[in-house]
């Protein structure tokens, strides 16, 4: 009744229109162009109603758009012949339109229009194809809202073969190119886009699901993107019917089946009042399916034969009607019916083995083309970017000049410092071995007695009157505290924790005033430089007689000389030596050995 009333009112507007210009203006056509847009796969007796209206106007570019949008609508409505015929009509109509960019445009969509009506019969390698041929004319011409369609679609396609993630890449892009273009929508196309993009996310970790069913998180994932398709379809019925259908599907997957149910009894009658024939079916195989699995068996089995005969009066949901033979055959074996039982399982195995064999065949040929479209574009941008290619060769041959004489110059430095290290380390171990012997060969120095030293300034441990820089020692006097200060040396009194200025001062019966200006008169270094520098030549000329001193670690080694950490030792070291204790180290044992190699 409802399609009859369709063709009356289609009816209606061919005489009403007729009677009217046939000029639509750009505002009238864009108003029912989108209609059509939004109409194509929620009503297709209005999409078409709405499609010969803009059939009618004399402009070459309105008729070609209506000729290509009922192509479609006539393969939707299984009618593959007109469709065929309207496509043919649209590309005529096209090709007199003048070379533009408007043109490009609606040539795109006139190919998606095409790919869709592949897509429908179950050509997905043929659909892919011309889904990509649109889509780089939509990229050429910056049509954006295109590019998301074709992506769409060419996401449905990869689900369709089972390359799920694919697909869901895909989508996700799709989404990621919405939210950064939101202002080219109107409110209600953004909606629509992303109630479309949640759902296809959805069925597409759904049918994951069902590839990998220890994967429960898929279910999780689907169930999160259903609810968000709802929540974006709130004034979109067939989205939001779709969505709600595919939610209780997941609810159905986590054994929720009273949930489940609920959900396919409401959107069951939705779908019948307003006469959506394709979901009316998949939900009622759904139900029947919940009704198998639960053991209600009568109640299955009328929605099971309502599934074969929606396909034998539409020839659509093909998928469900093969299944719900299975289904049904089994019912029968139970009940006991076994000519039924028969039946049915013929015609399942009849049409599942047509229905698989056909669906294997696109798999393998849709996996071959992206594997064939990957190396083809690979060739093409070869040849297209060839001149770049050139440009980036030679680029390269002077990057790799400039990289070898950077090697060169870095290998030529490091040789060169190491070089300096060697010298520097050798220096130091001749220095330590000359003054080794000067040692042996001095006499020994009478113990010098710490007495008081006379100065024309009183004693004062703690704090002297004048500042180091008026004083002025006797010549004799100072000698003295040198020789003190070289006595304390020999004893290496430095290595103890109290070798402090307060403390030497002390030990010698000065004040730490007259010590500071000798050390820095005789030695030309503060009293904290002198401790260090003795610290550290001892710890040089360890590491060089002892082979087992510097096998220690650097915080060991800082420890025993009285260093409180590793870090302030090795500033200290490296400020004497030029290189860490580790090096000099390492260097010490590079030359034992080659002196061992010399003597064998």
């Amino acid at each position: 009744m409802r399609r009859f009333i369709y063709w009356i009112v289609l009816l209606i507007s061919f005489v009403g229109f007729s009677q009217k210009k046939t000029t639509l203006s750009e505002e009238e056509y864009s108003v029912l162009f989108a209609k059509v847009r939004l109409l194509l796969n929620s009503n297709v007796d209005s999409a078409m109603i709405v499609s010969n209206r803009i059939e009618m106007s004399d402009n070459l570019s309105h008729k070609a758009f209506a000729f290509g949008a009922k192509s479609y609508l006539f393969q939707i409505k299984g009618d593959s012949l007109k469709s065929n015929l309207y496509y043919e009509k649209s590309l005529a109509a096209l090709d007199q339109v003048k070379s533009s960019k408007e043109k490009t445009k609606l040539n795109a969509y006139i190919i998606n229009y095409k790919g869709l009506t592949y897509w429908k019969r179950g050509e997905f390698s043929k659909a892919l194809k011309f889904y990509q041929q649109g889509m780089k004319m939509s990229q050429s011409v910056g049509d954006i809202m295109q590019i998301v369609k074709f992506n769409n679609n060419i996401s449905i396609i990869n689900k369709e073969v089972g390359n799920y993630q694919m697909a869901i890449k895909a989508s996700k892009l799709s989404e990621k190119i919405m939210n950064a273009n939101q202002g080219l929508y109107t409110p209600s196309q953004f909606r629509q886009g992303k109630s479309n993009i949640n759902t296809n996310l959805g069925s597409f970790y759904e049918e994951g699901y069902a590839e990998d069913k220890d994967n429960k998180k898929l279910l999780d994932s689907a169930e999160y993107y259903y609810k968000k398709a709802i929540l974006y379809s709130k004034d979109l019925f067939s989205n939001r019917i779709n969505a709600q259908k595919n939610l209780a599907n997941i609810y159905y997957l986590k054994n929720q089946y009273k949930e489940a149910e609920n959900i396919y009894q409401s959107t069951l009658q939705l779908a019948k009042e307003h006469d959506l024939v394709v979901i009316y079916c998949n939900i009622s195989y759904n139900l029947g399916d919940l009704y198998f699995e639960t053991k209600r068996y009568k109640q299955a089995l009328v929605l099971f034969q309502r599934v074969d005969s929606i396909y034998k009066k539409n020839k659509t949901n093909e998928l469900e009607y093969v299944r719900s033979n299975y289904y049904q055959s089994k019912i029968y074996k139970d009940l006991g019916d076994k000519e039924n039982a028969m039946r049915h399982s013929q015609i399942y195995l009849d049409n599942f083995e047509k229905f698989e064999s056909e669906l294997n065949a696109e798999v393998l040929k849709v996996n071959n083309h992206l594997s064939n479209q990957n190396l083809k574009k690979e060739m093409i941008d070869l040849q297209k970017d060839m001149s770049f290619s050139i440009l980036l060769r030679r680029l390269s041959i002077v990057f790799f000049i400039v990289l070898v004489l950077g090697l060169v110059a870095f290998s030529f430095k490091q040789y060169r410092d190491k070089k300096r290290i060697n010298e520097r380390i050798n220096s130091l171990i001749d220095e330590f071995k000359n003054k080794t012997s000067v040692i042996e060969a001095e006499e020994e120095v009478t113990e010098v007695q710490f007495e008081n030293i006379e100065t024309s300034e009183p004693l004062d441990n703690s704090e002297p009157l004048a500042s180091p820089s008026m004083l002025s020692i006797d010549e004799e006097k100072e000698k003295e505290i040198v020789k003190k200060l070289k006595s304390l040396e020999r004893k290496q009194e430095f290595l103890k924790p109290n070798f402090t200025q307060q403390a030497v001062a002390k030990k010698i019966k000065t004040n730490t005033t007259y010590l500071s200006y000798v050390v820095n008169k005789s030695f030309g270094k503060t009293f904290s430089e002198y401790s260090n520098e003795l610290k550290i030549n001892y710890v040089i000329d360890q590491m060089i007689n002892n082979p087992t001193y510097r096998k220690y670690s650097t915080q060991a080694i800082a420890e025993s000389v009285g260093f409180k950490n590793a870090v302030s030792f090795t500033k200290s070291f490296s400020k004497r030596t030029g290189v860490s204790p580790t090096q000099f180290a390492k260097r010490l044992m590079e030359s034992e050995s080659l002196e061992t190699i010399k003597e064998l």
